[in-house]
């Protein structure tokens, strides 16, 4: 049975065919071999009958024909045909005797009593028909047609029924053999087919038992265990799964499916858990942006994650922990500028009122001079008058230049301010594309989570447009700060020109003031004095109107960057940064002096940058 296991269901069914066929061989060799014998036995009983028979009728022919031969050996009397007679007497004997020979091995039972009898009676009448030769030869018909007729006629008839009697009774023998030959044939036949139809009956119930025991019970078990497994009852025992059939294969698929149905109810669970666990991320992370979106920059993930998504809180709290210090930095960076920036343009409106005042002193002394001529003989008081003058022209010119160099030193601080602006701005762009690269990340991680990350696919989408424009904010502070610190160079080179102008009209003052020293002694070259002085005092003028102008440009600047950091500071001040924020109060408005009616008629000198300052160092990152 071990076997049968172990073969396919193909061998199976071929070792039952096969177990058929060498039945139906057996039972046909069994049968082609007694149908055989009782032919060989019948071929032989009817042979030896009909043989016997065929002898024995010979032999009674013989018989006959030899009386015959003795009747007519009684009316011979032709010589040569007696010896004729003679010839053929001693042949036919010999003749039936060879018969009798021939005919005696088959004699058996009753046959071969009536043989004996036969042969006795036979060798009677030879010896009662012995003398006919001689008596014929002695003359004696009488004597030899009494034997010849009366005795060896009735010994001969008594002999010729024996024969018809043995005949008769062969024959009979030979019709008993051929129906006991059919009989047995029938009966042989009978005995075969019942005999194959036990077998046949006997290897079929044989193989229906085995064919239920190894094929169709397995099966069947193994359909009812298949419905059980898609019923969904997993805990079934499978068997058969030792067999080397196609049973045994079925089992081990079978449990294969039953062991996959298993691991399929724990992957559920599994997946059950880990999107609980996903559910609650997700929505830690809807609630943290949410208050993002509002400008809360203190809504961190408290909410404990397993270990799987605790980077993502991790990154999340520190993300929104540095750009709260980002924006603190900013808001505090912004305020620092808005004060400088106020204080660069009250000082640069201060400059401007004294550039004006200086402009309209010149301009009252070109009229002195002017009138000098006229006043020639008042040359002791003018002059003394002059020297007071162009003292307070120096005292005047010093104070300038005094106010040009804090106002150079304000721009220097400006400048430098504006350089940490371009840094932090450097910084927030940094930190934007970071917070891009992250939010690309997130994203990369939401579409391998599949649906259930198209929520925070959405939200990093958010995320990613935010630090874009944050990133474009930063591009547009830093182009505005860099066209601030062009234009803080711009006036600190125009207030250095100031400088240098104050500088020369210090000098110029002074030589006045020597002019007017020696005007006493030498009122000739008054007239040249005088003139020089006029030339001086226009190129003088010039330049302060170039001052003043630029000082005015300096002032409008100074405004506006003022005005671009006051929104700054606004836009910073939406974020919630928490107990970290500092006040981010608006400056009171600055109070601007009423311009005078003065206008500069001098177009202001082009402001020249040095290559160092304000160079993007952003197009390496």
């Amino acid at each position: 049975m071990r076997f049968l296991s172990n073969v396919g269901i193909a061998t199976k069914i071929l070792l039952v065919i096969g177990v058929l066929a060498l039945l139906t061989l057996s039972v046909v060799a069994g049968a082609s071999m007694q149908l055989s014998k009782l032919s060989s036995a019948t071929s032989d009983l009817i042979g030896d009958e009909a043989e016997s028979v065929k002898i024995a009728s010979a032999a009674s022919t013989k018989l006959a024909r030899l009386h015959q031969v003795w009747l007519e050996r009684l009316i011979e009397t032709d010589t040569e045909k007696l010896s004729s007679l003679r010839g053929e007497i001693n042949e036919e004997r010999t003749r039936l005797a060879s018969l009798l020979s021939e005919l005696k091995p088959f004699m058996e039972g009753e046959d071969k009593a009536s043989f004996i009898a036969i042969e006795r009676e036979l060798a009677e009448y030879h010896r009662l028909m012995a003398p006919i030769e001689d008596l014929l030869n002695a003359g004696n018909v009488r004597g030899a047609e009494q034997i010849g007729q009366d005795t060896g006629g009735d010994l001969y008839a008594k002999i010729d029924d024996a024969f018809d009697t043995l005949v008769a009774r062969q024959d009979r023998d030979l019709d008993a053999g051929a129906v006991a030959a059919k009989q047995s044939a029938d009966e042989t036949i009978w005995w075969l087919v019942v005999a194959s139809l036990v077998s046949l009956v006997l290897v079929a119930a044989m193989a229906v038992i085995g064919i239920r025991r190894t094929v169709t019970g397995p099966l069947g078990d193994m359909v009812d265990r298949m419905g059980s497994l898609a019923r969904g009852q997993n805990d079934i025992k499978v068997e058969n799964t030792e067999r080397g059939d196609e049973i045994g294969k079925i089992a081990k698929a079978v449990l294969v499916f039953r062991d996959a149905a298993i691991e399929k109810q724990k992957i559920e669970a599994a997946q059950k858990l880990a999107d609980a666990e996903q559910k609650k991320v997700v929505d830690s992370l809807e609630r943290g942006l949410s208050q993002l979106s509002k400008g809360d920059l203190t809504a961190q993930i408290t909410a404990e994650f397993s270990p799987s998504y605790e980077a993502v809180k991790t990154n999340f709290n520190e993300a929104l922990t540095s750009l709260r210090a980002l924006i603190s930095t900013v808001s505090e960076s912004a305020a620092g500028i808005r004060t400088g920036s106020t204080e660069i343009a009250q000082a640069s409106e201060d400059l401007a009122r004294r550039t004006e005042a200086n402009a309209a002193s010149l301009e009252q002394t070109s009229a002195a001079v002017t009138q000098m001529d006229g006043r020639l003989k008042a040359t002791a008081l003018a002059a003394t008058r002059t020297v007071t003058s162009a003292d307070g022209a120096i005292a005047t010119v010093v104070q300038g230049r005094s106010i040009t160099d804090h106002a150079v030193q304000a721009m220097s601080r400006v400048a430098d301010g504006a350089k940490g602006i371009d840094s932090v701005i450097e910084g927030l762009d940094k930190i934007a594309f970071q917070t891009r690269v992250l939010a690309m990340n997130a994203a990369v991680e939401a579409g391998r989570a599949g649906e259930a990350g198209r929520g925070f696919a959405v939200v990093a989408d958010l995320v990613s447009a935010l630090a874009m424009r944050s990133e474009e904010e930063a591009a547009r502070a830093r182009g505005q700060l860099t066209a601030t610190q062009t234009d803080i160079v711009a006036a600190v080179e125009m207030v250095q020109k100031v400088d240098g102008a104050l500088a020369d009209i210090s000098g110029n003052v002074a030589e006045v003031h020597t002019l007017l020293g020696q005007m006493a002694s030498d009122n000739q070259a008054q007239s040249t004095a005088i003139t020089e002085i006029s030339i001086a005092i226009g190129t003088m003028d010039q330049s302060t109107q170039q001052n003043a102008a630029m000082v005015e440009q300096t002032s409008a600047a100074a405004r506006n960057l003022s005005s671009e950091v006051l929104t700054m500071v606004e836009q910073a001040a939406k974020f919630n940064v928490g107990s970290e924020r500092k006040s981010l109060r608006p400056l009171a408005p600055t109070t601007h002096m009423p311009r005078t009616g003065y206008t500069a008629p001098v177009k202001p000198l082009p402001a020249s940058i040095s290559p160092g300052v304000g160079a993007d160092e952003w197009t390496s990152f």
